[in-house]
């Protein structure tokens, strides 16, 4: 059997696969001129509809929310100033009794001072006054030992003088010449 390839034509090897697009006549809507005067009325319609909306509802709420904010605001600041109006208050009073406070325990320290110079003063004192005592009663001592030794190397002075002449001349001095001779060595 033969064929043909390409050789029969019928109705449907000629048919286009075009689709009727469905042009009527203009273009896209919005801008067809028959429709403008429709489009502004809806448009003036959707404006004071959109306007009355957004006046009665919308703009008392932001309104009302702005108005909470700045009264939130404005409290949170005044409530800021009272406190550091305390605060500065506080620390006013506070510097004024550390002053105070230091200035007492200047005072106390200063009292303090005072009473312990005037207390060491009157101990040292006091103690002058015991070691003037005590040093004249040694005095006293020390003069009675001297004037003792004294009158005992006067007389170990006259034995000595009487042995050292003896063993020298062989001669017993009489007493009276050695204390003579000894008072006269002790006065100068």
């Amino acid at each position: 059997m033969a064929e043909s390839h390409g050789g029969a034509k019928g109705p449907a090897a000629g048919a286009h696969t075009e689709a009727d697009g469905g042009h009527h006549g203009g273009g896209f809507p919005p801008f067809e001129s028959s429709t403008y005067a429709s489009q502004l009325v809806s448009l003036a319609i959707f404006f004071v509809v959109l306007y009355v909306i957004v006046s009665k509802l919308a703009l008392p709420r932001v309104g009302g929310a702005i108005e909470a904010r700045q009264n939130k605001i404005e409290g949170d600041l005044a409530e800021a100033q009272k406190l550091k109006d305390q605060s500065d208050a506080a620390l006013k009073a506070y510097e004024s009794e550390l002053a105070s406070a230091r200035a007492r325990a200047q005072a106390i320290g200063n009292e303090t001072r005072e009473k312990l110079n005037a207390q060491a003063e009157a101990e040292r004192k006091a103690l002058e006054e015991q070691l003037a005592a005590k040093l004249a009663g040694a005095e006293k001592t020390i003069a009675s030992t001297r004037a003792t030794a004294m009158s005992n190397v006067r007389g170990i002075a006259a034995d000595a003088a009487g042995t050292i002449v003896q063993r020298l001349t062989g001669v017993v001095p009489d007493a009276a010449s050695v204390n003579a001779a000894v008072d006269a060595s002790l006065k100068g």
